[in-house]
């Protein structure tokens, strides 16, 4: 069972929420931060990315770094620009993007259930940025951004969503990247306690992103644990925020490669060499796109060319061994490329299907990629059975659009 809480949520006044409100941590670099927190003494950036307050090259590590990140998270509530609920609530945050919505339910999730994997993980965490976001969790005492999981579908919540969601919402408004947000808060006891039993009904969570911040946040939480000798289990600590998504509700896009070099091939002898594994099919200039599991999509020298990986090459029973990021890490990157190490080898880089496969050709016909190769997007059956068996999927596999707003709603370690 999953054991999931409401909570008095730390959130913006609603006049406030588009100033405030921001991209996650992650998905940008200090400059970018700085940029778009530029003359908004409101943005969560100084909260989130608080090197942007201080010199151009700040090492964003530093102690009086992470000391600032407190400085602004106190001045926030003492100007009123983020408030405490007076009473604990579940909250619905639904996003819109190319007029698809999708609806989430924000709870605080148990840290027990991260420690014992019941709360379940589909790809390795790098220690370094675990203990970054341990720092911030520690300092601030809170879970300032939230992470991403998935649910199996479930009637009752859905009814709950689509009840809560007839009402007005709280924040309604669309970011400059033009997805939508929308976010209610569920004031109804009896929803709310309908929410903490249905999640008792479901034997697992998943996490779609955010790995890094999931551990993170359950190891503060279970540290704070073991310091306290009066532990009892129900402390605010025990808990972590997350927004928690019917699996129905969420698709997963493409996640693509461009490649530095042909390994001392001309483009002839990789093609010829790709046939082995592969049947090939030139498609030409305009742009194509795979259209089905093992099917991939090749950029070379102004052509697109058809990859569809032969019988006996993968093996569909095995919740690895069927994903397309195998199969050609493997024929490809490996065994033709040379590419062993997805997360080091410098001669990769990796794009977002947000970005297009314009993007992709954009790179190799600037002269900076010699390739590029386009994936089928995983499912989320595929990404659920791999977690559920235990495995571990592929650097650089799965790719979830819109990314979570982050300041919306902040959960606090103590009440």
């Amino acid at each position: 069972m999953a054991i999931v809480k409401p909570f008095k949520g730390v959130r913006p006044p609603k006049e406030l929420v588009t100033e405030v409100a921001s991209r996650p941590y992650d998905v940008l670099d200090s400059e970018e931060a700085r940029a778009e927190a530029a003359g908004n003494d409101k943005s969560l950036y100084h909260i989130i990315k608080p090197e942007i307050d201080f010199e151009p090259g700040k090492d964003e590590h530093a102690p009086e770094v992470y000391e600032k990140a407190v400085e602004n998270f106190n001045a926030f509530q003492q100007k009123g620009w983020l408030v405490q609920d007076d009473k604990e609530h579940y909250y619905i945050y639904a996003q819109t993007m190319d007029g698809r919505t999708q609806y989430g339910i924000v709870v605080a999730a148990y840290v027990d259930d991260y420690m014992t994997g019941k709360i379940k993980k589909h790809e390795l965490t790098r220690r370094d940025k675990e203990e970054d976001r341990m720092k911030h969790v520690r300092v601030n005492n809170a879970n300032v951004e939230p992470v991403f999981f998935a649910f199996p579908d479930n009637e009752v919540l859905e009814e709950v969503i689509r009840t809560v969601t007839a009402g007005p919402a709280e924040y309604d408004f669309t970011a400059p990247d033009g997805f939508g947000h929308h976010f209610w808060v569920i004031d109804d006891d009896k929803i709310n306690e309908t929410i903490t039993r249905e999640f008792a009904k479901i034997p697992n969570l998943y996490i779609a992103d955010g790995h890094h911040r999931s551990a993170a946040a359950a190891l503060v939480g279970h540290e704070k644990a073991q310091a306290n000798p009066d532990h009892r289990g129900d402390e605010e600590y025990n808990y972590f925020l997350a927004v928690a998504f019917p699996a129905s509700h969420l698709k997963i896009i493409d996640y693509n490669r461009v490649v530095k070099d042909l390994n001392g091939l001309s483009p002839a002898e990789f093609l010829e060499k790709l046939e082995y594994k592969f049947v090939v099919e030139k498609k030409g200039p305009e742009t194509y796109r795979p259209e089905k599991l093992h099917n991939f999509a090749l950029y070379l020298e102004g052509d697109w060319y058809s990859l569809t990986a032969r019988e006996g090459t993968y093996d569909d029973s095995d919740p690895i061994g069927v994903l397309d990021v195998t199969i050609s890490s493997d024929l490809i990157l490996r065994d033709i490329i040379g590419i062993t190490d997805l997360r080091s080898d410098k001669r990769i880089d990796f794009v977002g299907g947000i970005r297009g496969l314009e993007e992709l050709k954009r790179r190799v016909d600037s002269g900076e990629m010699a390739f590029a190769l386009a994936l089928y997007p995983v499912s989320m059956e595929q990404l659920i059975n791999i977690a559920d068996t235990g495995n571990i999927m592929p650097p650089k596999t799965t790719w979830f659009e819109p990314k979570l707003r982050s300041g919306l709603v902040i959960h606090k370690l103590e009440d």
